[in-house]
């Protein structure tokens, strides 16, 4: 039985927070869990992006409003998960207030609890600091799927929760793969912890 006492779930005022890039930021340290048929995983978020649906052009509810980016308008605290080149399974977390559609990719995660199940989902051998080092791998890795679409993130599927932890030190670079979105594309929104091995992608040049 794991021990879940340390952890508490982030509250729904959390992520009513207008200001994204904030969240973002603060996301880094916290853990992700999912509990899907009683199997139980988390992970330590090591790194974020942020995107405003407003005024940012790499965010996917810019200009447009789809129904795949509907989940996005909704009011903070919920799941915003969409299929990337119609392979991986990318995890959004929506914020802000209803109507704004504001959302932080989590692009990696450090495991901690399920491992094992981690490894299994993966179904293959690989190097443990690349099990959950990517948006796409993480998702695999924790069990998350289209199906977690719009869940609410104050329930027991799917959750963020803090928990006393060591001291970290956050990196601040720009987005990864957004070269589309022009000056946007050189926004520094993309947190991490500086030194984690499961980091997607190193600090790159301005």
């Amino acid at each position: 039985m794991v021990d879940l006492s340390s952890y508490e779930k982030l509250p729904i005022s959390f992520y009513k927070n207008p200001d994204v890039v904030t969240i973002a930021r603060q996301l880094v340290g916290k853990f992700l869990f999912t509990n899907i048929g009683g199997k139980l995983t988390a992970g330590k978020i090591v790194e974020t992006e942020a995107y405003n649906g407003r005024d940012d052009r790499a965010c996917h509810a810019f200009q447009k409003r789809t129904p795949r980016t509907e989940v996005m308008y909704a009011e903070g605290g919920r799941a915003y998960v969409y299929l990337c080149y119609g392979i991986h399974h990318l995890f959004n977390i929506v914020t802000n207030k209803e109507g704004l559609a504001d959302a932080v990719l989590v692009r990696a995660v450090e495991p901690v609890i399920g491992i094992d199940i981690m490894q299994d989902r993966r179904g293959e051998k690989v190097k443990s600091h690349k099990l959950t080092a990517g948006p796409g791998t993480l998702t695999q890795a924790l069990g998350i799927t289209r199906s977690f679409d719009k869940v609410s993130l104050l329930e027991d599927q799917i959750w963020v929760a803090e928990s006393h932890d060591e001291e970290i030190q956050i990196g601040v670079d720009r987005r990864v793969g957004v070269d589309y979105a022009g000056e946007d594309a050189k926004l520094p929104w993309r947190f991490f912890i500086e030194g984690n091995e499961f980091v997607s992608v190193k600090k790159r040049n301005p």
